[in-house]
Formats: C-alpha cells, structure tokens, sequence
C-alpha cells in the first residue's frame, strides 16, 4: 500500500506593496475653491433669494436671437463651424469685437484681439505670459475673487493697493510701485466686482501715469461696463497716452450676451499678445468655433446695443429695489454705496459683525449674500458683504431683504 504525502498548501502570497502617488502641485494645495461658488452649491434651492451669485437675469437673455444665430451658421457654414479654428479666434468675431471697440474710444484692429474662452480665461493666460512665481501682483483691495485665484495659482505674490470710493489711491499704488517692483495692477475700474464702484477719469489718468512713469502692466478688465443706469461713460485706462503701451484690456460677452456661451477676448500690445497665444495653444487650442461664429452673426443681425439697454433698465429697477429696502433689512449703523451700473453693491454693517460668521443662520431664512472678507488679498474686513441685485425681480429683492432683516435682526455684533 502506497502513502501518498500530503501536499503542503501554498504560503499566501505576499500583499502587494502600493507606494503613494505624488501629491499635488503646490499651487493647488495652497489655493482655496471659490466661496461663491461654495455657497452657489449650498444655496441651490429655489426658495432660496440668493444675492450671492453673480449671475445675470436668465430671463432677459436674447434666447431667440442667439438661437437664431447658431441655426444661421450651423445651416450655412457647418463644415467651418464644427471644425478646429486658429488659436486668436474666428476673423469674423475679431473685426466685430475690434469695431465695437473702436466705437466706444479706442482705435483697434482685428489683429489687436485675442479671443478667450471666457474673460475668465484672459487672466489666466496673463498669469502664464506675465508672472514666474514669486512675482508680485498689486490688486485693488477688495478684489475680484476669481483673479486672486488666477495669480495665486500662477504662484504670484498678491500685494492689495488702498482704495478709497473712487478705486485704488494713485499716491499709495506709486509707493507700492516702487517698494515692491511688482509685474501688474489688475483692476475693474468700472462698476467693480465686489464693490460696484467706478474709478473717476481724473483717477484712471493718474493711475496710467504711474504704470509708465514707474514701469508696469495694467490688467484693466471691463465685463461690465456697458451695464450703465446712469451718468456719463468713463473712458477706459487703455486709451490714455501713458497706458496704451503697456495696458490689457479685457472684455466679454457674459454679462451682456449670455455667460454660457463662454466668450470673452483681451486687447493687448502685440508681444503679450503673441505670448497669450502660446499659453492659449498649451491650455485649450482655441476657444468653440461654433460659439464664436454664432456671436459674430448675431451682432451682424441683431441690435445688441439695443438689448443692452433694455437689460440694463431693467437692472437699475432692481438696483432701485434693493436700495430701496437695505435700510429695513440691516443693522442700524450700516452703511452702502449706490452703484450707476453693473450688478453688485456693497454694504459694511457696523462694528462687531462678522458676515461669514452670520450666513448660516441667514441661509436658514432662505436668503444668501457674499461674504466680503475673502475679496480680500490683505487684512479682511469681516463686516462687510456683497449684494448681487441683478438676478431676481424687485417684488423678490422685497422679499429677500425682508428675510435678510429678519436673520440679521436676531444677530448681535460678535457673531
């Protein structure tokens, strides 16, 4: 009789060893989200009156005229507007945007224009062309979030210039100029985002004075400066003799055409420009043929000065509104300015407040606003806020304000 060994089992196999992956760029790990867009997310419900987003009024939007400009060239021209175009955009949408331009004050050519996925994406593109990390970039304090973001990324260093109602202090942006050799001031100096204020022409001369006296780029973006209610327009910091040489100037149709079409454009000296293109090429090839073909039909076939004005009526209406309940709706000692266009204004409730530590309690009285300290680059003012007054109508403003004061009117400073 035969024994047959019995076959030891196999020792398991050893787990295997899984290294970490690298961890991100730095640049990510150091730069925080959008807090708009952060309470955009918690805020979506449709009860909610949110004076947060900077979103215009989806109701006023020329649907049929931009739906009829995509039939137009997608019936006429397919084969060119479903294909790859050049990197500085479709020569049609350029010479439009160049006309329109020279038509407000500022002689342009077709060739001065780079089209941008956005104007957001302009920034972007600067960032890259202008800026090695460590660089200093001077802002206006407070600031458009988004563009402390694009330099941040870009690993500059973000030095915030004093301002006063009229924008930045040409006095202190001059000792900045020259304490700290920064590459850029970037600046909304019409209806700014927070603050909706606009910078005087006597002012923006002065500015253009320093960037040429002392040596330095002025990123000057223009998103809503078509949105005037009232008095006379500014002329833009590019088209003073100091500036022309060394000023970006940046445009869009977001905020007058329609945000998701994602159109925008920077008019910049040629170099930059040429540099922008590069940077453009690495981050997306060019921006939507199609998009860009149907906007260039639509300012061929439509009336979008006409438009504007229709929008921005009904803007100042809601502006009227909101100015007309902020008195209820804030602490006693509250202050705010009164915008002549765009879509934001800016409120400062007295000592003691903190607004960021305030808005979850407000959000439960289905109403929001910004926060003003991250619009910050330098010491945050935590009692202050955005409004956006262009989104809702001013039966609904009515009635956010009455939350709002309801919210607020159970706060004590300190919270």
């Amino acid at each position: 009789m035969t024994v047959t060994e019995p076959v030891p089992a196999s020792a398991p196999a050893p787990a295997p060893v899984s290294a970490p992956v690298p961890p991100l760029a730095a640049r990510v790990r150091t730069v925080g989200g959008s807090p708009v867009r952060d309470i955009l997310a918690v805020t979506a419900r449709p009860e909610v009156v949110n004076f947060a987003g900077g979103l215009p009024a989806p109701e006023l939007f020329d649907a049929d005229g931009v739906a009829a400009a995509f039939r137009a060239v997608l019936a006429e021209v397919p084969e060119r507007a479903l294909q790859y175009s050049t990197t500085e955009g479709e020569p049609t949408l350029r010479a439009a945007l160049a006309a329109r331009t020279g038509a407000r004050g500022l002689a342009t050519d077709a060739d001065d224009i780079l089209v941008t996925t956005g104007s957001q994406q302009a920034l972007s593109l600067l960032a890259t062309a202008l800026l090695e990390p460590g660089d200093t970039v001077l802002v206006e304090d407070p600031c458009y979030l988004a563009a402390l973001q694009a330099f941040g990324l870009a690993g500059a260093r973000v030095v915030a210039v004093p301002t006063d109602a009229d924008g930045v202090d040409p006095e202190a942006l001059e000792a900045l100029v020259v304490s700290e050799r920064p590459k850029l001031l970037y600046t909304v100096p019409t209806f700014q985002n927070p603050t909706g204020r606009t910078m005087p022409a006597g002012r923006r001369a002065a500015v253009a004075a320093v960037a040429a006296r002392r040596g330095l780029w002025i990123v000057e973006d223009d998103p809503y400066g078509e949105l005037r209610f009232e008095g006379e327009r500014v002329p833009w910091i590019a088209s003073f003799d100091d500036a022309r040489d060394r000023t970006v100037l940046l445009g869009s149709f977001s905020k007058v055409m329609a945000p998701g079409l994602r159109l925008g454009w920077l008019r910049a000296p040629a170099a930059l420009r040429r540099a922008c293109a590069i940077a453009k090429q690495a981050a997306d090839l060019h921006t939507p043929t199609v998009n860009q073909l149907a906007a260039a039909r639509y300012l061929a076939d439509r009336d979008l000065d006409g438009h504007v004005v229709r929008v921005a009526g009904a803007y100042r209406e809601r502006r009227d509104a909101m100015l007309a309940g902020l008195a209820d709706a804030l602490p006693d000692g509250s202050t705010w300015n009164r915008p002549a266009g765009g879509m934001f204004l800016w409120a400062r409730l007295p000592e003691g407040y903190d607004t960021t530590a305030l808005l979850p309690d407000v959000v439960r009285h289905d109403v929001a606003y910004v926060p003003g300290a991250p619009f910050h680059a330098g010491t945050p003012d935590s009692s202050t806020m955005r409004l956006c007054f262009v989104t809702h109508t001013p039966e609904e403003i009515t009635e956010g304000l009455r939350r709002l004061g309801r919210a607020l009117g159970r706060a004590r400073p300190g919270r």
